[in-house]
């Protein structure tokens, strides 16, 4: 799953990728940025 990466400015795949369950139950996906290591995450199960 691709995500927007903040500090690299693009969209790229998420490495360590997991989901997760938002406070008002939405799922969402977490993990980091493969170049930077930065966190990312996107809203949406997949």
């Amino acid at each position: 799953m691709e995500a927007y990466c903040v500090k690299c400015k693009e969209k790229r795949e998420i490495k360590n990728a997991k989901q997760v369950e938002m406070k008002n139950g939405r799922k969402a996906t977490t993990g980091q940025c493969p170049v930077c290591g930065t966190k990312m995450f996107r809203i949406g199960g997949n």
